[in-house]
């Protein structure tokens, strides 16, 4: 008997069960389907009390497009209240009049409802914003930029100074960093994007008023400066024609402290609203409370009416049983064939592709197999084919990457050749300007530079020279490549490599060292820092490691880091920069060198990089350096 057959079957079997349960229950049903849909009725009240609620905030915030729907939905409810009250149709479904026990229930809901109106209409005309606050916003917003001006003017005027002045001028800088977050927060305030904008907008502020006292001797001792990582201080006077910008600085910062203290003190949205819209919820609250219980005496009342249909409801349950249990005797026996599909699907399901089912039946199983035959095939060419588009945009990928590098050239010779000043003298502006450019470049051409090599990675087209040389020079010369930087941040570097013969591409591996250490300079604090570059020669491989004392690395980040793009603070925000592609790079020239790369690292305990690099015997047999 073929599948269409027993299906046909089935369904009439069904068909009759359902016949019953109709002619059992229609008599039961005509009487309790109105009231049904009045119950359903009552509970949509709560969906458009939630909706009044918001559309009544939307409009208080000058949302006039959202006018019309929220007094569609008043005569919604109201439309809704007259009919459970009265009985009558909705949507096209008759609603039966509420029985008399429930009336002083419904009468509850009705009182409720009057007054979430009244509140809700108090919301929708209470304007959500406070003038004074707005006004104040805008203000400080306008007069930004004269307060970073100034204070980067400052900056400038303190340079000249000698070293008795360092304290000024750190304190110059922080009030410039200070006037550029004053600005940040008090627009993140205005937006409404940040919660915690407005405490961190009085933090500034307090750092903003101590750092300004103390550059015009002014007393701070009635200042909470400890509150903020601050203390006391008295600093010698500054000569009157470094400090102009002082003297303009003082009263400007006096007219934005008494518009920032009105933020703080008032929040943008207006006192009036919050207490409207507080009124509004809390009735909404006794709205839905009054609901709930109706809704509940309304079902216990039905549950007492139904308890003279139990039996009738347990013969039918008995039937539904007996025919499900049928049911499901006749599609088990049916459906047995299918267990090889199941098989097969499954190992589809793991990736195994272009395999077929041995199966010769001709019904509808046998032309399932036949489909699904066809299907494994398509998918294994959709594959094939998907591995090849792949292949082609990684290649067009790591050509256009390459394309890129070209112009950044001379970028960077004419903006060597410009700060050289051989084709004229520059202003310190124009340098610092021209020093952004060159800076930019480099930055631009190193993620260039890891973006092709990661491209070359992925498609085995990255070339290594491997030769035998002294890994100690391949050590020392990734050192001198990044000396200056650490020797500017005040950072020690060391290494303890000796000499040892080995078979390595120097450029590559002196390129890993390069990378792990820029991480480490990025990692320790200047002063402080300090980075050691460890080697160990071992029997069958040589073992380097890069260890600092920096923020280390959490647990939890450690098993992506030699991702392509991975970045350990994902943030917009994030503090140190990079492509997320120097540590794969790492990992790919590493393993192209049948070595191994790995961390140990833990928050604030530092970080330690290691990779190996296994020997050439032969060449080391050679060689008259032998190991220590």
């Amino acid at each position: 008997m073929k599948l269409i057959s027993k299906t046909y079957l089935l369904v009439a079997i069904l068909i009759g069960a359902a016949a019953v349960n109709l002619f059992l229950f229609y008599q039961d049903t005509t009487s309790s389907t109105t009231q049904s849909y009045s119950i359903i009725r009552v509970g949509d009240i709560k969906v458009s009390v939630e909706s009044i609620s918001g559309l009544a905030v939307e409009v208080a915030n000058q949302e006039e497009e959202f006018q019309e729907e929220l007094d569609a939905e008043y005569v919604r409810v109201e439309e809704m209240i007259r009919v459970i009250e009265n009985g009558g149709t909705i949507k096209g479904q008759s609603l039966e009049k509420i029985p008399p026990t429930l009336v002083p229930d419904f009468n509850n809901v009705v009182s409720s409802w009057e007054s979430f109106k009244e509140k809700a209409k108090k919301v929708e005309v209470t304007s959500a914003f406070d003038p004074e606050s707005t006004a104040a916003m805008d203000y400080i917003l306008q007069k930004n930029n004269d307060l970073v001006l100034l204070t980067n003017q400052m900056t400038g005027e303190f340079e000249g100074l000698d070293r008795d002045y360092n304290r000024h001028k750190q304190i110059a800088e922080e009030l410039a960093e200070c006037a550029v977050e004053i600005g940040q927060q008090t627009l993140l305030i205005k937006i409404g994007e940040s919660e915690s904008a407005q405490g961190q907008l009085k933090e500034k502020e307090l750092e903003f008023e101590i750092g300004l006292r103390k550059l015009l001797q002014v007393s701070t001792s009635d200042l909470d400066v400890e509150s903020v990582g601050m203390e006391h201080e008295e600093l010698i006077p500054i000569a009157r024609e470094n400090s102009v910008s002082l003297r303009q600085l003082d009263p400007l910062w006096e007219s934005l402290k008494t518009r920032i203290t009105v933020i703080e003190d008032r929040g943008l949205v207006s006192p009036e609203f919050a207490t409207a819209k507080d009124d509004m919820n809390s009735q909404k609250e006794i709205l839905y409370s009054d609901i709930d219980e109706l809704l509940q005496n309304w079902n216990l009342f039905l549950t007492s009416q139904g308890s003279e249909e139990q039996t009738i409801i347990q013969i039918i349950l008995v039937i539904d049983i007996a025919v499900f249990f049928i049911v499901l005797f006749v599609i088990r026996q049916s459906l047995n064939p299918l267990e090889s599909i199941t098989n097969a699907l499954s190992k589809v399901k793991e990736g195994v592709y272009g395999e077929k089912i041995d199966y010769k039946g001709e019904d509808e199983v046998g032309q399932l197999v036949d489909s699904f035959n066809i299907m494994s095939n398509t998918i294994k060419e959709k594959e094939e084919e998907a591995k090849k588009t792949d292949i082609a945009k990684d290649e067009f990928l790591a050509m256009i990457t390459h394309e890129l590098k070209t112009p950044l050239v001379p970028i960077q010779g004419y903006s060597d050749i410009l700060l050289s000043e051989h084709l004229g003298k520059l202003t310190d502006k124009q340098k610092e300007r021209i020093s952004i450019i060159k800076s930019s470049s480099e930055t631009l051409l190193s993620i260039i530079s890891d973006l092709l090599d990661a491209q070359k990675l992925e498609l085995g087209q990255l070339r290594m020279k491997k030769e035998v040389s002294n890994i100690k020079d391949t050590i020392s010369k990734a050192i001198e490549t990044i000396k200056p930087e650490t020797e500017q941040n005040n950072i020690v570097l060391t290494s303890n490599a000796t000499d040892q013969q080995i078979e390595h591409d120097s450029e590559r591996i002196s390129q890993v060292i390069t990378n792990l250490v820029k991480n480490s300079v990025t990692a320790v604090e200047p002063n402080t820092g300090r980075i050691e570059v460890i080697m160990e020669n071992l029997p069958t491989e040589v073992k380097i490691s890069v260890k600092d004392n920096g923020i280390g690395i959490p647990l939890e980040k450690q098993k992506d880091l030699f991702k392509k793009f991975y970045q350990v603070d994902a943030t917009l925000t994030r503090e140190r920069g990079g492509s997320g592609l120097g540590l794969a790079i790492c990992k790919g020239i590493i393993d192209n060198h049948m070595g191994e790369i790995s961390v140990q690292s833990a928050p604030n305990q530092g970080s330690t990089f290691t990779f190996t690099i296994p020997k050439n015997t032969t060449e080391q047999a050679k060689s008259p350096i032998s190991a220590t």
